[in-house]
Order: C-alpha cells, then structure tokens, then sequence
C-alpha cells in the first residue's frame, strides 16, 4: 500500500479518491523536467550558500564558527586515519592526553568519515568538510522532495517547493556554519519513509531491516537529530491514530507495526551496541552538557523574526535573538506563519474526515515542538521570565538533558514545508478566479522571498605552518608522542587539531595533543564541557592568548609547568607565527614572552618556535628558565 494513502496522505477534495504514489513508468515528461530542476536548483542553492569557502577551500573558514569546522575537519581526518591503520573510530588517544576522548558521546560522524575517506586523504579534510557540507544541503532538499513527489502529493511543482523550502530553511541555513550533523538533513524523510512502511503486511522483517539500518547511520551522523525524528514520529502518530476516523484503521495496523519497529530497534542495537556502551558506560563519558537550556532555548519572538542570512537579514531585518548565529532554529517570519495558518484553514476547508486526522497531527506536532523549543521558562525578546514550560520536566531526563531545547524549533521547518506543498497542489486543483490567484501567489511571495538564503561569510584563515607540513615535527616528536602548540588547543583556539588532521590526512604519522575541542567530563554538576579541565599552564597561556598580558611569572609557575608538562608527557611546545583564534585575535608576542619565561629561550625551527624535550618527556632537570634546546 503506497504511503500517501495510508498515514500521511495529503489532503484532498470531499469525495475524492486519495492521491496514490505514482509508479515510475506513469512519470510524464514534465514531471522529469520538474526532477531535474529539483536536482539543478539544489545543487545551485547548496554551492551558492557555502561559495565563500569554495573561492579557498583550504585557506578560509566560516566566520560564525571556523571552531566546529576544525573540529569536523579533524573528525573526517581521525575517522579516514582509524578506517586505513585499524585504530578505535570511537575512541582516540591523540587528544586530552593522557585521558583522551570518547567520541561516541561527542558528534563523531563516523560513517561520513569512512565513506569519504578516500576523499579525505586525495584532497584534505577543509575540502573534503566543505563537499559533505554542500552535499548535505543539496541531499536535504532532493529528499525531501523524492518523498513529497513520490509518496505525498501527486503535484510535481507542489514538492519542489515543500522540498527547497525545507532544504533551505532558514535553520538548516544556520546550521550551515559549519554543523555537519545538523545539515543532514537527508535523513529525515529517509527515516519517515520507513517508519510509515512498517505497517505493511507480510513485510515487517523486511522493512524492520531497512530501518534499522537507516537508525545505526543516522546515530553515527546526527544522533540529536535522531532522537528529535523519533520524537517527531511518536507525537505525530499518536495523534493521528487517537482520530476517531482513524482508530479502527491503527488498531489494525498496530501489530504489523510493532513487529516491525521490534525488528528495526534489535538491528539497530546490534549495530550500535558498542557506541551504546561508550555513550552511556565508556570512558570520558558525561551526562548532559554544560549549555544553560534557558540560554539554548529559542525565543518565542524568534519564530516571527528574520534569520541572518536571507534577503531580509541582509536587508537589515534580522534580529539578536538566537543564542548565536549558528542557531537560529526558527525564524521563519510573521509573513510565513500568516501564510501557514491560511494553507491549514484551506487545507481543512477542502478535507474530507480522514485527511482532517493528518492535518490536526501535523498542527499538534508543530505545536508541541515549538512549545518544548521555549525551553523550561518563557523568553520573549531576550528576556527571560520566571514562568515554567513542560521542558522544565523534561530535562531533567536522560537524553533530553543532552539536548539543546532551542533545537526542537527544527521539526516545525519540515511540517510547514509539507503545507506548502498540499496548498499548492490544493490551489493547483482549485478553480479559482484571477483575484485569488494573484492573491495567493502574491502571499507566498511575501513570506518566501525574503527568506531566500544568501552565501555564508567567510574568513581567511591563518595557514597550518611549514613545521608541520614539510614534516619537520617529526624530527622532535617520537611516533605517537606528544606536541602541544601554543596556545593548547580547545574551540577558541583549535590549530592544533588541525595540524593534527593535516599529519594524518597526508599520512605523515600520529602526535597526540595535550588537550583539544571535544566534549568531556568535568563540568558544573557532574554535567559535560568543552575540552579538559584546566591545569595551571594551560589556563595561564590562554589568558594570555586571549588578554595579550603576560601576568608576573615565578618558579611556582615554572614548577607547575614542569609538572603540567610531565602530566602530559610533552615532547615538544611549538608557537607558530599566526595563530586562529576563533572568537578574538591571538596574541602571539605575548605568547612567546610567557612561554619564554616559563620554558626558558626556544629553538626558532622552520616557521615556528619550538620548545624540545627528549622522547622520555623528562622535564624534572629543568630549572628556573632551563635550557630545553636540542643537543
């Protein structure tokens, strides 16, 4: 039985026959042309919003958050280097040494990492990041629209538009800076898709397979974005069976159902039974993050607001109320929420009682979500009031405590989406006079155009240093041993990582870093944070790469770092010429300065200067300002 006339069918006239999924053979030419001018416009769309970083692929960043590019850029470069020497694609030793890191509770992307593997080492992690992130947006919008066109509404042009919009929503435009789990989006409609055919007879085994195949990929990419569909799925039907027009037809249904989700959870927990236990029973792992979820909770004005990176926020209408501009989640406009209303009251004027079931789902999903993306207390233009929202509850629950609130406005994108394209193909159908065609063309102008995004901004990034691409570190630094650039590497300041990612994606060997942009125990409460806890050295050369003021530098200080050093089993310290700060300019000269009179005088190597210590990480001789030179 075709999905559109099952579940989700999209609303039809009173009397009509419910719209069928067209077979490929009864595809006419136009709709081919309109899929090829699906494909064209989503490839056009995705380059057109990343183009800053395809002028340089290797020497620019996005300038909202060139920290989780780093980051992603040395997930495909750890991920290609596990995949090609047999190492732990979950857990790695190269950071936080001695402790390392579990990157199962970290975003780890490891099956983007094993699949563009062979293009990760042909032309680096930066570009091969930017192709996922392109992909990512173009897979976004084709999904979307196989599933409108071939499963939900029988009108080609009605999918194009469901399915650009929600490929190029204003929170997948946001998420474009640089989040590559978020953007994969393509997942979405895959995941829905083969939730609705678990109801089929005789083949629960069958699709049970399927999807929990589909769930083990989308844990490894976007498992928030996982959780959120699940959710999604659990309001949605739910309410659509609780229709009394509905009821007998889900009783039905339910046991196929069940047998096959049963299928699908025990595939997916075989697939995923060794991520599980490091998630929830590893090392280094955490129980929710160290993000205020009254802060990462969207605005309730924001669902009316512009987003950054449209026609309107280039215009000057956009507005401060995202937590920061990779997050603006919502953010659809006044026009686009009037235009929605008038879609659902004219989608229910023309439903019959059992499309009416579909319609109430989709609005109470929508409801329930935007609802939980307020987070536990209402904020309304920045400010927060002492007044509590369900999420107060539900935060407090696993999973949901791992979760940024703000994040749930995510599932309201794709169901305004698929009103717009029943609209549409309501309208298609309508015998309408020219007055209400101009009328409603003249309306979806005016809530769509303005969000039309515009290209990401970008920035030069300072370039990875001829000690590190000539190969020189590895006459200081014995394989697998430890280097630590300054300043230690966390999101603010994440060169190391990508040095690292570099030495690995061209096959040069392993260094392991001290410390490193990953999420780890050790935050407020027992909860998450960025990076390691801060040990003396660390924290000093940060306030210094940060402030430019080297503070008065004693032999407390100097013992601390011999100490810190030897914690770490340092090998090397290495200052480049320039170095990445993410959030403000770093200071090098005061760097130097401090490290100096921390260290004593460096080797000045190559393009960088350079602090050795032999192999054994012996630093118990080093007195005052000793001598830490080559012999």
């Amino acid at each position: 039985m075709p999905i559109s006339s099952s579940l989700v069918a999209g609303p039809t006239p009173a009397g009509s026959d419910p719209p069928q999924t067209p077979a490929p053979s009864t595809l006419t030419s136009r709709d081919r042309r309109v899929d090829l001018l699906a494909l064209v416009a989503a490839l056009a769309l995705a380059v057109w919003v990343t183009s800053g970083l395809w002028a340089d692929p290797n020497g620019r960043a996005i300038t909202v958050n060139s920290s989780d590019q780093a980051l992603f850029e040395w997930l495909l470069a750890y991920g290609a280097h596990a995949l090609t020497h047999g190492a732990d694609p979950l857990f790695t030793s190269l950071l936080n040494v001695p402790d390392g890191v579990n990157l199962a509770v970290n975003t780890s992307i490891t099956v983007y990492a094993v699949v563009f593997a062979p293009l990760t080492y042909l032309i680096g992690p930066p570009a091969t990041f930017l192709v996922v992130l392109t992909l990512n947006l173009a897979a976004t919008a084709l999904a979307w629209y196989w599933l409108l066109s071939r499963h939900l509404v029988r009108h080609h042009a009605a999918a194009l538009l469901g399915g650009l919009f929600i490929g190029f929503a204003p929170g997948m435009v946001s998420h474009a800076n640089a989040h590559l789990n978020w953007t994969a989006g393509w997942l979405v409609p895959l995941l829905l898709w083969r939730v609705l055919r678990l109801h089929t007879p005789g083949r629960w085994v069958r699709n049970g397979v399927i999807l929990g195949v589909l769930v083990a990929v989308a844990f490894s990419i976007a498992a928030e974005g996982l959780f959120f569909t699940a959710l999604a799925c659990a309001v949605f039907l739910g309410t659509w069976s609780l229709d009394r027009t509905r009821r007998e037809r889900a009783r039905a249904a339910l046991p196929t159902f069940l047998r096959g989700l049963a299928v699908a959870g025990a595939v997916a927990f075989a697939l995923l039974s060794y991520p599980l236990w490091l998630h929830f029973l590893g090392p280094q792992r955490y129980h929710g993050t160290g993000f205020d979820p009254r802060i990462h909770a969207e605005d309730i004005l924001a669902f009316a607001a512009f987003p950054a990176r449209s026609l309107a926020g280039v215009a000057g209408l956009d507005s401060s109320l995202a937590p920061n501009p990779t997050e603006e989640n919502s953010f659809f406009g006044l026009p686009l929420l009037i235009l929605a209303v008038a879609c659902l009251v004219l989608l229910w004027r023309h439903a019959e009682p059992g499309r009416r079931a579909t319609l109430r789902a989709l609005a109470v999903t929508a409801g329930v979500f935007a609802v939980l993306s307020w987070g536990p207390r209402i904020k309304i233009d920045g400010h927060i009031l002492d007044v509590p929202l369900p999420y107060a509850l539900l935060g407090r629950l696993p999973v949901f405590n791992a979760a940024l609130p703000s994040r749930l406005a995510l599932v309201v994108a794709p169901i305004l989406g698929l009103l717009l394209a029943y609209a549409v193909q309501q309208l298609a159908r309508a015998r309408l006079d020219r007055r209400a065609r101009i009328g409603w063309t003249v309306g979806f102008a005016v809530a769509l155009l303005p969000l039309l995004p515009v290209s990401l901004l970008t920035i030069e990034r300072e370039p990875i240093p001829r000690f590190i691409t000539s190969g020189d570190w590895r006459g200081y630094v014995s394989e697998g041993g430890v280097l630590a650039p300054l300043p230690f590497t966390l999101d603010v300041t994440p060169d190391g990582q990508r040095w690292q990612a570099y030495a690995l994606a061209h096959r040069q060997g392993e260094f392991a870093i001290p410390s490193g942009f990953f999420l780890g125990p050790g935050g407020p409460d027992g909860r998450g944070r960025i990076g390691p806890v801060p040990r003396p050295t660390d924290a000093l050369l940060a306030e210094v790469a940060e402030t430019g003021t080297v503070p008065p530098i004693d032999d407390a200080d100097r013992a601390a770092a011999r100490a810190d050093l030897r914690h770490w089993r340092v090998e090397a310290v290495v200052l480049a010429d320039r170095v990445h700060g993410a959030k403000f300019p770093v200071h090098v000269d005061a760097l130097l300065q401090a490290a100096t009179e921390l260290f004593g005088p460096p080797q000045r190597v190559n393009d960088v200067y350079l602090w050795h210590l032999p192999p054994t990480g012996a630093v118990s001789g080093l007195t005052g300002v000793g001598r830490w030179g080559r012999d």
